[in-house]
């Protein structure tokens, strides 16, 4: 796929005015306020992955509603001290799988918390083990899709915030020392959760889904924005209920909020989440210290194992600050 969306200049400069819900404050206030009604952590079970070097504990947190969501919460093995952690969120279609795919930052000396998404861990992947009540039997990305009340990005969003809830409670994690990680949807609730908790310490986002979501449906057919588009090609008379259930988890407008130092990413070639699309938030971001790295010949993919060495290096200098 050639390049297709703005070139890096323009892009650089992108900073589109949409249109932000008066209520948005208090509608996310009013969520996570509920939300925080029930204490973070349910349970905390050790299990054994074969693994010498890492220990890991099957978790189980109250997420949004209550609703048991699940995590694996892993430390370097035989490490007494308080460690920074890395809370980590998965992509679209996938659940937290098993605790031994993802090892990267628990390697790298810090203790590392993978949320579950509720009811994707079914779609691709390894699975994943935590359900969605409110389900409706449609895509996640169009469940609940005409009232910001009732979408799925709403119990979504209000878990990631919630797993930072959790690690900060569980023990040998420093709770001034929190980063949100993500790519793709995980980078989409990664910087939502930039948005909504003030005092994290970081934010590493890469091609961060949900972001100038009207104008990422105008650009690709690729899922899952493509399912917003066929599901408006079904129910014609929706789109203006559908744009503003969408503007309320806009990752544009929580990024405003946002003031912890951010590390992005984006391929320039990304025709699943547009790079401008990215931009849009990374120029609206509310962070002064911020840094973007492109990928211009990249898609989806963007820096790959390239970029993650990049994090790894950022945060590392972030934190010994």
């Amino acid at each position: 796929m050639p390049q297709f969306d703005l070139a890096l200049p323009e892009l650089r400069r992108y900073a589109p005015a949409l249109a932000e819900p008066t209520d948005l404050d208090a509608f996310w206030a009013s969520t996570l306020d509920a939300a925080r009604a029930s204490p973070p952590v349910v349970s905390a079970a050790p299990v054994a992955t074969g693994l010498r070097l890492v220990d890991t504990w099957d978790v189980t947190f109250a997420g949004f509603g209550g609703d048991p969501v699940r995590a694996w919460f892993s430390r370097p093995a035989g490490t007494t001290r308080a460690l920074p952690a890395v809370v980590e969120f998965a992509g679209y279609g996938r659940g937290r799988g098993l605790p031994h795919e993802r090892l990267t930052w628990v390697a790298a000396g810090y203790a590392h918390l993978l949320m579950d998404n509720r009811d994707q861990g079914d779609l691709s992947g390894l699975g994943g083990g935590t359900p969605d009540p409110y389900a409706g039997g449609l895509q996640p990305v169009t469940r609940g899709i005409l009232s910001p009340h009732d979408y799925y990005y709403r119990r979504l969003i209000t878990d990631a915030v919630r797993a930072v809830d959790a690690v900060r409670a569980l023990p040998g994690v420093d709770p001034a020392r929190v980063t949100a990680l993500g790519n793709s949807q995980g980078g989409g609730l990664a910087l939502a959760v930039a948005g909504l908790v003030p005092d994290l310490a970081a934010l590493l986002t890469t091609a961060p889904f949900l972001c100038h979501v009207e104008r990422a449906v105008a650009l690709t057919d690729a899922s899952p924005y493509g399912e917003i588009a066929r599901y408006l090609a079904v129910h014609r008379d929706a789109p203006e209920q559908v744009w503003r259930t969408l503007s309320y988890v806009d990752g544009v407008h929580l990024a405003r909020r946002a003031v912890a130092p951010g590390h992005f990413g984006t391929g320039l070639r990304d025709t699943v989440c547009p790079p401008s699309t990215v931009f849009a938030a990374y120029n609206a971001y509310g962070g002064a210290d911020r840094t973007m790295h492109t990928y211009p010949f990249n898609g989806h993919e963007g820096g790959d194992a390239v970029h993650v060495r990049r994090q790894l290096d950022w945060l590392a200098a972030k934190l010994s600050a």
